[in-house]
């Protein structure tokens, strides 16, 4: 089963009950809230909402007939997650299903009653979101598809492809990822043990972003390797855009823009994401 359909059925079969199970009582709409740390254009968050009624469908909930769904898309802005988070709560919905760390913290923040279902969580455990992911406790659960020891198994999978880099900078965004600090130690380790430089690098906008591109690729044998936060995902195709223009190997969590990808550039890799491979290091294309 695909990442997006578990999440999907996880939310749909797990936390509200078929129609069934209400038979004896009498039938009123239920109201699911939906908080998208990312733009409803994106195309996993399309397809993610459209699983997920479809879920429901099976289940026997039909938006307008007895469901009804309150969905706010951030896109990328953390004070707009948490002025979403607050509207979503004072409607007292029946669940709330956010995406993205900062828009289960900020639900987290406004409700500690409302049953709450994440999906794409960097760390759930050190957010402080749940005790454990076999019994989480409160009125929080979810699905977390990466975890802390991927900062060096994305450090092995770049020096795979790319033996010569010897430099590798971490991109990240420090308001959306939270959860980077449990990366950073396995991203060192793992380029300490391949004799390669580790540089972190965060930044707060684009311009920052583009800035540590310039700066970072013009050295030689360099790379990159782009945490998953709200942020770097709303400007996935920037991100690409600027590993393609100096040719630098760079890896980029999933493969949510294959279309924005040259295919002389790009490899793609199983369960880590995309590296764009160059043909003359560092070098801007025009």
């Amino acid at each position: 089963m695909r990442r997006r359909e578990f999440i999907t059925l996880l939310a749909a079969a797990t936390v509200i009950r078929p129609p069934a199970a209400y038979a004896q009582q009498p039938t009123r709409s239920r109201l699911v809230g939906v908080l998208l740390g990312f733009a409803e254009s994106d195309r996993d968050a399309q397809s993610g909402l459209a699983l997920f009624r479809e879920e429901l469908r099976k289940l026997g909930w039909t938006e307008g007939r007895n469901i009804e769904m309150e969905i706010h898309a951030a896109g990328g802005d953390a004070e707009s997650i948490k002025r979403f988070a607050k509207e979503l709560v004072a409607l007292q919905p029946d669940l709330i299903v956010t995406s993205s760390t900062p828009a289960t913290a900020a639900v987290l923040q406004q409700t500690r009653t409302i049953p709450v279902i994440f999906v794409e969580v960097g760390d759930p455990i050190g957010s402080g979101f749940v005790t454990s992911l076999a019994q989480p406790g409160g009125n929080v659960t979810g699905f977390t598809p990466i975890v802390g020891s991927l900062g060096g198994k994305w450090v092995e999978v770049l020096r795979d492809i790319a033996p010569r880099v010897s430099r590798v900078t971490l991109v990240f965004n420090p308001p959306t990822a939270p959860f980077v600090k449990d990366y950073l130690n396995p991203f060192r380790t793992a380029a300490a043990s391949h004799g390669v430089e580790a540089i972190v690098g965060p930044v707060k906008d684009m311009s920052e972003l583009e800035a540590l591109f310039t700066t970072q690729a013009r050295e030689p044998n360099s790379g990159f390797i782009v945490i998953p936060d709200v942020f770097t995902i709303s400007h996935g195709a920037e991100i690409i855009g600027l590993a393609a223009r100096w040719r630098v190997p760079t890896i980029y969590w999933g493969n949510r823009r294959p279309d924005l990808l040259r295919p002389q550039y790009s490899r793609r890799v199983p369960a880590c994401g995309v590296v764009c491979r160059p043909r003359a290091q560092g070098r801007e294309t025009k």
